[in-house]
């Protein structure tokens, strides 16, 4: 009879965690917009905070598996100035993981993408760093 009893508790526990996590494709619907950088986390534990940018990536998928993410500098007047550099990716799925596999004429990585909420993007880089990532809400000046 315990036997049965661990074996429920353990079927109830996995449920209950498989149950919160979100499917890569709702985290990959989350990616598109305009994100600011709120925070970056290194591999060694060190934590830098952004209050404020002067640049903010621009996220669009074109379907779900390629997309482009690029630099804008936002404007007083609500416009945006575009860096002449964008860079495009692959979205890739593996093993419930997603990742943005991204190539350009002088380098090639891939990032992994770990939570992509409507309010957060988190993403990890090849050296292990953690970045936070805010929507990006223009400054009211008024």
């Amino acid at each position: 009879m315990k036997c049965y009893k661990g074996i429920i508790i353990l079927i109830i526990v996995f449920g209950t965690l498989s149950c919160n996590k979100v499917s890569p494709k709702d985290q990959i619907a989350n990616l598109n917009g305009y994100w600011e950088i709120s925070k970056v986390q290194t591999a060694e534990g060190k934590e830098k905070v952004y209050n404020f940018n002067q640049s903010i990536d621009f996220i669009e998928l074109a379907g779900d598996s390629v997309g482009v993410r690029k630099k804008l500098q936002p404007q007083l007047n609500g416009t945006f100035i575009t860096f002449k550099n964008s860079e495009k990716f692959r979205v890739m799925i593996q093993n419930d993981s997603v990742y943005l596999e991204y190539s350009t004429p002088y380098d090639s990585w891939r990032e992994t993408l770990i939570s992509a909420k409507e309010d957060e993007l988190i993403l990890r880089n090849p050296d292990g760093n953690l970045y936070f990532y805010r929507p990006y809400a223009k400054l009211n000046l008024e």
